[in-house]
């Protein structure tokens, strides 16, 4: 039996010396020393719980209850799971498979056929365990573990991007839901205003001091302005029923905390271009689909080598239970199976070539996400900057034509000037103030927009529970 064992050993002492394929390098890539737009003043805040920031504790218990229930996230979290057991199935195949086949059989042979003799009932006991394992000589098997870990920190950094994008999201429509209130809000005391400029307008024209043409533009504006209000109720119902199902629940009304106004400005993150291969999942997805890609190629080139197989079953045969263990009833086998391709007519080429395409797609596509994240924070900070600027403009336009409105009032009711001056006021600070609520508004979302861009690792936090295989 001892020089029987000898081509069992040769596979064996084989393993480990051989990968075939290339070994994962990271790719150069060409970044930016510093943003082109970045911000004077700056805090190390990407890390940390950002939303917190804007001193709204009611959008914090949004966030934190969309990370409890919304749906995206929980079927990427399955989908998380789903590949943990793919994981689990590939690096089970460098492993013996051992299985068990106990049977039991009692039969009696008829002694009434021709020729027979009639025999006794008798039993057949058998138990065995079975062994099968392919060697992984040339490094197939560790290979495709190495693509199936990939996958996985993948799906990961899948979910760690629906976290990002959700918080954003919960985020930027609960902004986006103050400012239509904020636009409700102007078009309901502007609504009340232009009554009174109506009733007035009526007023005068029985005092005879104005025509029937100014109560006529009077009352057009004030059914203007009241058409405005359910278009701005529609709005805000429609959104409250976004952010109910980004909170993982049936539309319905959303409780709010403070107003539009009433909101702070988060301070901006600090970060460097460099900064973003680590906290942006996308980035950090590309590249686990670029590892995976080129373990790949190992997978496809290890088709043309033999595959080893050792198979073996030991166990016992008796017509007794009590005699199964016993020396006489033991039964045994072991062997080593060979399989190699002899003709494949390009097929494992072909395979091969595939492989290799495959890995310069994932390469292309890493490339491609790393610019397309360069593109998005430099968009967003300049974004930031350049409402700001906006804001601050519109601040002032808001008190002029406040002022322009109340001097017109004051030389239209000392008969110095008509109504068309007074209406010209009212029609441009109703528009303004409305732009106003959504540059502020904007405001804040540039804001949302940086800290997305950034990344961070604050995802990591919702990411805890999540158990992934060792390296």
């Amino acid at each position: 039996m001892r020089h029987i064992s000898i081509p069992l050993l040769l596979p064996l002492a084989l393993t480990g010396c051989f990968m075939i394929g290339p070994d994962y390098q990271k790719p150069t890539a060409s970044i930016p020393d510093a943003w082109r737009f970045a911000p004077a003043e700056t805090v190390a805040a990407s890390d940390t719980r950002w939303w917190e920031q804007f001193g709204d504790p009611r959008l914090t218990q949004l966030i934190e209850q969309a990370l409890l229930h919304n749906k995206d996230l929980q079927i990427a979290t399955a989908t998380v799971e789903e590949f943990l057991g793919l994981y689990s199935v590939t690096r089970a195949d460098l492993f013996p498979q051992i299985s068990g086949s106990p049977s039991y059989q009692r039969q009696q042979i008829s002694g009434v056929t021709a020729g027979a003799v009639p025999t006794p009932a008798s039993d057949n006991i058998q138990a065995a365990l079975n062994l099968s394992w392919e060697i992984d000589v040339w490094g197939r098997l560790r290979r495709a573990t190495e693509a199936a870990r990939a996958n996985l920190y993948g799906q990961e950094e899948t979910r760690r991007t629906v976290v990002l994008t959700l918080v954003t999201s919960v985020a930027r429509s609960y902004v986006q839901l103050c400012e239509l209130d904020q636009r409700l809000e102007i078009a309901k005391r502007t609504l009340v205003d232009r009554r009174e400029a109506y009733r007035i307008a009526r007023a005068r024209f029985e005092g005879e001091l104005n025509s029937n043409a100014e109560v006529r533009q009077a009352e057009s504006e004030v059914h203007n302005t009241a058409a405005s209000v359910p278009q701005l109720e529609s709005l805000v119902a429609q959104k409250e029923h976004e952010l109910s199902v980004l909170l993982g629940h049936n539309p319905a009304a959303v409780q709010r905390g403070l107003a539009l106004t009433e909101l702070r400005l988060p301070s901006i993150p600090a970060g460097l271009p460099s900064e973003l291969l680590t906290r942006r999942p996308d980035i950090r997805k590309a590249e686990q689909d670029l590892i995976a890609a080129n373990a790949n190629i190992g997978v496809s080139k290890a088709a043309y080598f033999p595959k080893f197989t050792v198979t073996g079953s030991f166990g016992g045969a008796s017509a007794d239970f009590s005699q199964l263990l016993s020396g006489p009833a033991g039964a045994w086998n072991y062997g080593l199976g060979l399989a190699m391709p002899l003709f494949t007519a390009g097929k494992i080429a072909g395979q091969v070539k595939a492989s290799e395409a495959r890995e310069q797609e994932s390469l292309f596509r890493y490339q491609k996400t790393l610019l397309q994240a360069f593109q998005e924070t430099e968009n967003a900070l300049v974004d930031n900057s350049k409402i700001q600027e906006q804001v601050q403009a519109l601040n002032r336009q808001v008190v002029a034509l406040r002022e322009y409105r109340r001097l017109a009032w004051l030389r239209y009711n000392n008969g110095l000037t008509d109504y068309l001056v007074v209406l010209d006021a009212q029609r441009n600070l109703f528009n303004i103030e409305l732009a106003l609520a959504t540059a502020q508004s904007n405001s804040l979302q540039a804001v949302i927009n940086v800290y997305k861009a950034f990344g961070g690792s604050w995802m990591e936090k919702v990411s805890e529970n999540q158990e992934t295989p060792p390296g």
